[in-house]
């Protein structure tokens, strides 16, 4: 957080999993990434960077239902959409669309994730994953699933 300040999160799942996207998914996937907007399970705009948010094109409205956590990769000109995933809620093909209108006036790249504590519940959700998006598990924080078509199709090194 700017200035080293920190957020309180209420207690939960969900909160858990969303802490562990800003603590271990940002630093490998966007690193030096910027937190724009992270949610809580109490306060629906525990964080909301208007200014941050204003300056890639993208406006939060009152009711807008905005991803879990939103992160800025600058040196990318990446925003990353991340939903964090205890019980319902991936990036489906429908909430590709939701996200990618609120972002339609941004002037950088966008990245859709679906964020899951682990293997379990990703499995309990897979068939709704939208195409054109990634997959993160927090018991597993190094690795990423691509549901990207051929776009990572090539040998392993």
């Amino acid at each position: 957080m700017p200035e080293g300040r920190e957020l309180l999160l209420s207690p939960g799942k969900h909160n858990e999993l969303q802490k562990a996207v800003v603590e271990a998914f940002a630093p490998r996937f966007a690193p030096g990434a910027k937190l724009l907007y992270l949610g809580d399970t109490e306060d629906k705009n525990l964080w909301l960077d208007h200014d941050g948010l204003a300056r890639v094109g993208i406006a939060i409205a009152k009711h807008d239902k905005p991803p879990d956590v939103i992160l800025h990769d600058e040196e990318r000109e990446w925003i990353s959409f991340v939903e964090a995933v205890t019980s319902h809620g991936p990036v489906t093909p429908k909430r590709l669309i939701e996200l990618t209108e609120m972002a339609e006036q941004a002037a950088v790249g966008l990245v859709f994730v679906t964020a899951f504590p682990d293997a379990a519940e990703f499995r309990r959700h897979m068939a709704a994953i939208a195409w054109e998006t990634g997959v993160w598990m927090a018991d597993t924080p190094d690795h990423m699933i691509h549901f990207n078509g051929d776009r990572f199709l090539g040998p392993r090194r």
